[in-house]
């Protein structure tokens, strides 16, 4: 008897737990809208190729078509990455204890008609870690845990900016 009541309940909370999200305005993030004319787009990126890989990955999600090399009718996505590190906060006895890890990207986008899209714009990420000496191993690989994922952060918010130049749709 126990176990017929507690499946309308657990059904009821689910059911009103994802009535609650909806009301909410709560939605799974959708890939992105490109504008008109990003239908191929080449991309090129100076600097860093995980970045170039994430950005085709996330273009083609977006249903575009990712060509090897540009030219008439191909749209072009041209981007400068660089990482670099610095100190935060150091020790009495001179050793750092704190690092900041710096993601720079400038990019720009034009048109297969030849027009600018997305004029020259830079985005600036960071994230901070702190570095544990009793456990010295560990940080070239917190290091790249983190620049993966500023990697994956940074050509999703290249394709929101390359969103936002989209014209809206009509509803």
């Amino acid at each position: 008897m126990r176990n017929r009541l507690r499946n309308p309940v657990s059904g009821l909370a689910i059911a009103c737990l994802a009535l609650s999200l909806v009301a909410c305005g709560f939605h799974l993030r959708q890939s992105a809208a490109l504008p008109p004319g990003m239908q191929q787009v080449h991309v090129s990126v100076a600097g860093d190729a995980d970045l170039a890989d994430q950005l085709e990955r996330e273009l083609i999600q977006a249903g575009a078509t990712v060509v090897e090399h540009s030219g008439p009718g191909v749209a072009e996505l041209k981007v400068q990455a660089r990482f670099s590190t610095r100190a935060l906060t150091v020790s009495s006895y001179a050793k750092v204890r704190e690092f900041s890890v710096n993601y720079r990207s400038d990019f720009l986008a034009v048109g297969a008609d030849g027009k600018p899209l997305v004029k020259r714009q830079h985005i600036d990420m960071q994230r901070e870690f702190t570095y544990d000496r009793t456990q010295a191993l560990g940080t070239a690989t917190r290091e790249e845990q983190i620049r993966a994922s500023l990697v994956t952060d940074m050509a999703r918010a290249i394709l929101r900016h390359l969103q936002a130049a989209a014209p809206a749709p009509t509803p």
